[in-house]
């Protein structure tokens, strides 16, 4: 007898409610009914406390399903140097139950740490038991040139990786196509970013997901249909909200279209 497969679980990125707290990203979470929340490590206390997380996580009742690991520009200097920025996260995700760390690739200056990437990840990813799922990002340009600014590179698609993480925006600002890309990476597709944007120059827009380009509607029902059983993440920009509730409003938005897309 056959079985309808599970349900693919729809969480809020703590990066979606900035510059509100990692707190409030719980709150809200539970009050749209979200599937859980993926934390963004940056230099907020809390986002750096397991122990802090696993209360916000009992309290309102929301599992955390990922780390993001303090890989950004922005937070360069959180928990050090490179490999101790990986290490940290993988060793918070298995306390706070969760053993999915999302990571940037290397900026090419990280002179060691970029060269020993590939290997380092499988290495750490075996030493935690988690699936380390590097994010694609997207060319930096000046005067229509483009600067290397990642080592391997930007994209990870065809890369070798185990485990990816998929950002519509960034799939956007890279001039890629989702769709296309969510077919070729296969089963190594494991975690997704929702969002959307239209791309151009080095914007990189974070918006609702159907106001942009990225044929997000599509690339959800592929995922429905295929054996993909990793989780969705919205991860848009709301920092414009000027008006209360409009934040809420916005993320409501988006976890509909998720769930109308990705029903199985």
């Amino acid at each position: 007898m056959s079985t309808a497969p599970n349900p693919i679980p729809v969480a809020l990125s703590s990066a979606s409610v900035y510059p509100l707290s990692v707190h409030d990203a719980f709150a809200v979470a539970q009050d749209l009914s979200f599937d859980g929340v993926e934390v963004m490590v940056t230099n907020n206390p809390i986002s750096q406390d397991p122990h802090a997380l696993k209360q916000l996580s009992a309290q309102y009742r929301q599992e955390i399903v990922s780390i993001h690991a303090p890989t950004l520009l922005l937070t360069q200097q959180v928990w050090g140097k490179a490999w101790n920025k990986i290490e940290q996260s993988c060793l918070m995700a298995r306390e706070v139950g969760c053993d999915v760390v999302v990571v940037h690739p290397p900026f090419r200056w990280q002179n060691g740490y970029a060269e020993e990437f590939f290997e380092g990840v499988l290495d750490a990813q075996k030493r935690h038991g988690v699936k380390i799922a590097v994010e694609n990002m997207y060319p930096w340009k000046v005067r229509g040139r483009e600067l290397l600014m990642y080592l391997p590179h930007w994209n990870p698609v065809g890369r070798g990786y185990q485990h990816v993480t998929w950002d519509f925006s960034h799939s956007a600002t890279a001039g890629m196509d989702t769709l296309d890309a969510f077919r070729q990476l296969g089963s190594a597709l494991r975690h997704v970013h929702l969002t959307d944007g239209v791309g151009g120059g080095m914007k990189d827009e974070h918006l609702v997901p159907g106001e942009g380009n990225q044929r997000c509607a599509e690339a959800l029902r592929h995922l429905a249909e295929s054996a993909f059983d990793g989780v969705v993440v919205a991860e848009i920009s709301t920092r414009k909200a000027k008006v209360v509730g409009e934040r809420e409003e916005m993320l409501a938005r988006t976890l509909a279209f998720a769930r109308r897309h990705l029903a199985r």
